[in-house]
């Protein structure tokens, strides 16, 4: 019996965890047309392999448009599902949970991977042109993007809805709606970034009509057992913004529209944000909203260790622990921090002989 919170299974739904250490998702700018290939299957294989409860894909695009970069992984087409199903197969062997991160940029897509830059590459230079829910560029720089109609909202809906679908073939156990970082579904929630004057729009309750209506569609196409999350920037860090509190109210709607799990994350809608970055920073994001909203969360940001991971779940602050530049670091994260807590977690055959 697992003597601390961070080793202890947790069951949401139908789906059981083994231990609360998540994989977060992280892009990994390798694919070619979307296609996940043996990078993804190491990558996210040896996480699983390292002991990690739950590993999360890096954000899948939903359409070719709706990538960060030329190089992201994607499930906009059948095409996608076997190579993603040859990674689910394998993290469910070695005893470990797999999902999903369906994503849409919209103006912060067409890019060059960070170690180039981060540019906005054009037409010319494998990019395509932008979209967000208003003409309102993130870098001075970059194209103006093309504001979406309402058939094309209708179609970005169902473009979530049918990656959802595929991800079910591709053997995923849950999937994660990318709310955060200043991508579509949060510039349609940001009031700093969505100046619309119809009905997506304007209130709070337009501004977030976009989300609910992705969970909606989600949930209704993914078995009852399936737990749905939903990643979001709790606070925008940023004057006129979305706030902590405006996102307990978002939370509680998601919660009602099918959601299960809210994954707290913050910031990266505008460059004006004035982000305060330290040891647990986000942490609170996921206590209040848990605490206020009554439903489970993730805290994300600067976990770095065991027993700051405890420390989180003991006082009720958050339910999972998402890991994701830590991971980056050491892969085996869950099997070398589990002596930190008294924990005998079991090794892989094939490394038992590492075992301290």
């Amino acid at each position: 019996m697992s003597k601390s919170l961070l080793y202890s299974p947790f069951q949401l739904k139908g789906l059981t965890l083994p231990n609360r250490i998540v994989v977060s998702p992280m892009c990994q700018y390798r694919s070619k047309d979307g296609m996940a290939n043996d990078w993804h299957l190491v990558h996210l294989g040896s996480r699983a392999v390292g002991g990690a409860g739950l590993i999360f894909t890096e954000a899948a695009a939903v359409s070719p448009e709706g990538r960060i970069s030329p190089d992201d992984l994607g499930i906009w087409k059948d095409e996608h599902i076997e190579p993603l199903k040859r990674v689910t197969t394998f993290i469910r062997e070695q005893g470990a949970k797999s999902g999903i991160q369906l994503a849409h940029a919209g103006r912060k897509a067409s890019t060059a991977p960070p170690w180039e830059g981060r540019y906005q590459v054009d037409a010319t230079d494998r990019g395509w042109q932008t979209v967000a829910p208003s003409p309102i560029p993130f870098n001075e720089d970059d194209s103006v993007p093309a504001a979406l109609t309402i058939d094309e909202i209708h179609q970005v809906v169902k473009s979530f809805a049918e990656a959802a679908k595929r991800s079910l073939e591709a053997g995923f156990d849950t999937i994660e709606i990318h709310g955060a970082h200043g991508y579509l579904i949060n510039q349609f929630i940001s009031p700093l970034t969505n100046k619309r004057t119809d009905e997506y729009g304007g209130s709070f309750e337009n501004r977030v009509r976009l989300l609910m209506e992705v969970t909606q569609a989600i949930h209704t196409v993914i078995p009852d057992e399936m737990p749905l999350f939903v990643r979001i920037s709790a606070d925008e860090w940023a004057e006129g913004g979305h706030t902590i509190n405006d996102s307990v109210e978002v939370a509680k709607l998601l919660k009602a529209h099918g959601a299960d799990l809210i994954d707290c994350s913050s910031g990266a809608v505008v460059r004006e944000q004035k982000i305060v970055i330290e040891k647990n920073y986000q942490v609170p994001f996921a206590a209040q909203i848990k605490r206020e909203a009554n439903i489970p969360t993730g805290a994300v940001g600067l976990i770095t260790d065991a027993e700051q991971a405890e420390e989180i779940l003991q006082a009720g602050k958050a339910d999972l622990i998402f890991l994701g530049r830590e991971m980056l670091r050491n892969p085996y994260f869950a099997l070398r921090e589990a002596e930190k807590l008294g924990e005998e977690i079991e090794w892989t055959k094939q490394y038992r002989r590492g075992k301290p």
